[in-house]
């Protein structure tokens, strides 16, 4: 790490990448034309996470950490390991929403620290929306350039103070609902649902507008790192499956396990 930057001096590098990003990723949005490759996963490519990833590491670089990105070349195992500090990115997050075209999409970067999320940006481009921020910081939404702090939990509920909560929320994925899941909503048949793309879902719970998002489907670190950091600061958390341990980072394996997050 460049030990002249700051956590809040990193934030501001990374909030300028994700709305460079999102610019590039709604020229394309608004062409009506998108070129689609699919990868090796399976998973849909435009050229529009192309471009969102060249100009995010154009400008995490140089920060001097080393960036771990969706759409880059994948480092080894061997190698990151090592790393105390790095960037983790995706460039655009909800590609499956992008080209439903329902704006529900995002640009994620996360700063790590000895493998936790430290810092996060979550940019939604047609929406206006970004959320960013650090304990250090706090966290703000920022919207048309007004910065609004979004307020902490007092302290982090447990599991059994929120299956107390009287009007819960429970967010359910747009397009990556599994059976698994279904069963778990079941499990609180007086909740309400609230369905959203992306890191989006994430953001419900930052602003207080949801309680519980349960992802019995595969996620990537890419897809939860920015999010996890902010949640983090607002006193939040997104828990493995059994609630024991948060989501680890820089696995030899960057698939993430079952979560909910709360």
């Amino acid at each position: 790490m460049n030990i002249n930057l700051s956590i809040t001096d990193l934030l501001q590098v990374a909030r300028t990448a994700a709305l460079e990003a999102g610019s590039a990723i709604m020229q394309v949005y608004t062409s009506g034309s998108i070129d689609v490759s699919i990868k090796a996963d399976d998973s849909p490519l435009t050229q529009a996470d192309r471009a969102a990833h060249t100009i995010i590491s154009n400008y995490l670089t140089e920060t001097g950490l080393p960036i771990l990105s969706e759409e880059g070349a994948q480092t080894t195992f061997e190698e990151r390991q090592q790393w105390p500090w790095y960037w983790l990115v995706d460039p655009l997050d909800g590609t499956k929403e992008f080209l439903k075209r329902n704006g529900e999409f995002t640009v994620n970067i996360a700063l790590m620290h000895q493998n936790k999320p430290v810092a996060g940006i979550v940019y939604a481009p047609v929406l206006g929306d970004l959320y960013f921020g650090s304990v250090a910081t706090g966290v703000f939404k920022e919207v048309g350039g007004e910065k609004t702090p979004l307020m902490p939990l007092p302290k982090r509920r447990t599991w059994q103070e929120l299956q107390q909560l009287s009007k819960l929320t429970i967010i359910a994925s747009r397009t990556h609902q599994s059976p698994e899941t279904a069963e778990f909503i079941q499990r609180f048949p007086d909740a309400s649902i609230s369905s959203m793309g992306s890191s989006l879902k994430f953001m419900l719970l930052a602003e207080g507008k949801a309680d519980l998002y349960p992802r019995f489907a595969p996620t990537m670190e890419w897809d939860t790192a920015a999010a996890h950091a902010i949640l983090n600061a607002l006193n939040r958390e997104i828990y493995q499956q059994n609630l024991q341990h948060e989501l680890d980072y820089n696995k030899p394996s960057l698939l993430n396990p079952n979560f909910i997050a709360f």
